[in-house]
């Protein structure tokens, strides 16, 4: 369900297993009871929220003092987060900028929309994967719901495995995972990365050599040159 990566007398950092809902769903165990019961915390706060289908970093406050400065960080824009995905088929554009509005559209979808007068910001680069399909890091400026999966669909490669947003996409997950979490917290500095890599929980596509290889090469992602967004 989780492993607990770091522990810091204020925060927990987790790596969230995909397929494993945040908040409690009909015969689920809510995530943060099972995260206490092994961090011998009475209660943790959630200070941001992964997707079911998404696996990776998941911040956690130990009291709500902590909860309230992390919270403030992530609202105010101040912490860096970088997600790997494997798309199914060959972008538009190998590396740029996704913004615009978003709108819930059938089901449990939401769709990009030319406006931009709260627009989601994901900026991308991508390397070649297994043939056919594409490996993208991803750093979301904002935070809205679906927000990754809805841009990657929208420059013609939505996420393998995908069941809302690439229907029929066969795998063993949907391969979206939160990468790397960078912030200031009482004036240090922390940058967390959790590598899918050999971890068989996460999914095996990640293991191939062709995709490994492109993880490789992203370990720092806050030291990428990322173009600066006008």
């Amino acid at each position: 369900m989780f492993d607990i990566l770091f522990t810091h007398p204020d925060f927990l950092i987790i790596n969230k297993h995909p397929n494993v809902s945040v908040h409690k769903d009909d015969g689920e165990t809510m995530l943060l009871h099972e995260v206490a019961k092994r961090s011998g915390d009475t209660q943790l706060y959630l200070i941001h929220r992964l997707d079911k289908m998404t696996s990776g970093i998941l911040l956690l406050g130990r009291h709500a003092a902590a909860a309230s400065a992390l919270s403030r960080a992530f609202a105010e824009r101040k912490v860096a987060k970088f997600y790997l995905a494997l798309g199914a088929k060959k972008p538009k554009k190998k590396q740029g900028l996704v913004i615009g509005d978003m709108e819930r559209s059938r089901r449990a979808a939401w769709k990009l929309l030319s406006s931009k007068h709260n627009p989601a910001i994901t900026q991308f680069f991508s390397l070649a994967g297994e043939p056919g399909e594409r490996l993208f890091l991803c750093k979301p400026h904002t935070g809205k719901t679906h927000q990754i999966r809805v841009a990657l669909k929208s420059v013609g490669s939505a996420i393998i495995g995908d069941a809302i947003y690439n229907a029929g996409s066969e795998a063993d997950r949907g391969y979206l995972h939160a990468f790397c979490l960078c912030f200031s917290y009482q004036d240090e500095a922390f940058h967390f990365v959790c590598d899918p890599r050999h971890q068989p929980a996460l999914g095996e596509k990640w293991n191939s050599d062709v995709v490994s290889q492109g993880i490789e090469s992203w370990l720092t992602p806050w030291q990428l040159s990322w173009p600066t967004i006008k």
